[in-house]
């Protein structure tokens, strides 16, 4: 009797254990471990390509998915700036030097990316493996955004006012611009059309767009990975998206 009273306890534990590892299996064969390590490793690849792609020079300015044009609310503009000596030069100075700031101020999410990446728990990982096919990109998303932008946007501000092309920062060209345009408007065709001055700043704007860039390329890196199996470079990524080709 004493030595099934010992044996108790062990019982009790190797069902325990067993428990335990039956919960840390199996998802498609995959351990919970294993999901959250494929996941932040597909997150640092992707993140890391996507950051070093758009903050090089013409990352965004030569890239039509992602290349900041200007705001809405200079469409007017646009519309008369043949009108204005130099007009359509100014302009592309503006769209130039925007999508410069932009790819300035890039390299800082890597390490706010990385935080969130760290932070994953297996909830997280599991939704995001059998979700949809930019369940990652929305995660990072929703877990940096805000913080990306309150880091961008001081940073885009000082971009705009740095000397990027020719001597002449973004708010330099935009000011210019639309002092040209604004005074076009309040002396001449103001006065038949009732067209209204821009009174337009660039840097919310800019963080905005250069945000949406980023997250368009780390989508595109997501959907690669999930796939393309060979842009599954590291063995957990093989093993963790293959899963999903079955």
């Amino acid at each position: 009797m004493r030595k099934i009273l010992y044996l108790i306890p062990a019982l009790m534990l190797l069902v325990f254990v067993s428990c335990q590892e039956l919960a840390d299996i199996l998802y498609n064969g995959l351990t919970e471990t294993e999901i959250v390590e494929g996941l932040k490793s597909a997150l640092t690849v992707g993140t890391d390509t996507s950051v070093t792609t758009v903050s090089k020079k013409d990352g965004y300015y030569k890239d039509a998915l992602i290349k900041i044009l200007l705001p809405p609310e200079a469409a007017i503009i646009q519309e008369y700036v043949s009108l204005i000596p130099g007009g359509d030069g100014m302009l592309e100075t503006v769209v130039e030097s925007l999508n410069r700031a932009a790819e300035d101020a890039a390299t800082e999410a890597k390490p706010i990316f990385i935080s969130a990446i760290t932070g994953m728990t297996i909830a997280d990982g599991v939704d995001i493996l059998y979700g949809e096919d930019t369940s990652a990109t929305h995660y990072l998303r929703k877990t940096t955004y805000d913080q990306l932008f309150n880091l961008f946007q001081p940073k885009i501000a000082t971009s705009l006012d740095k000397k990027l092309v020719g001597e002449i920062s973004t708010n330099d060209s935009w000011e210019a611009v639309t002092t040209a345009y604004n005074t076009y408007v309040v002396n001449t065709i103001g006065l038949v059309t009732g067209l209204q001055p821009i009174n337009t700043t660039l840097d919310d704007y800019a963080t905005r767009k250069g945000l949406d860039g980023l997250f368009i390329k780390v989508k595109d890196e997501e959907k690669d990975i999930r796939l393309d199996p060979l842009a599954r470079v590291t063995d957990i990524l093989a093993k963790v998206f293959g899963t999903l080709d079955e």
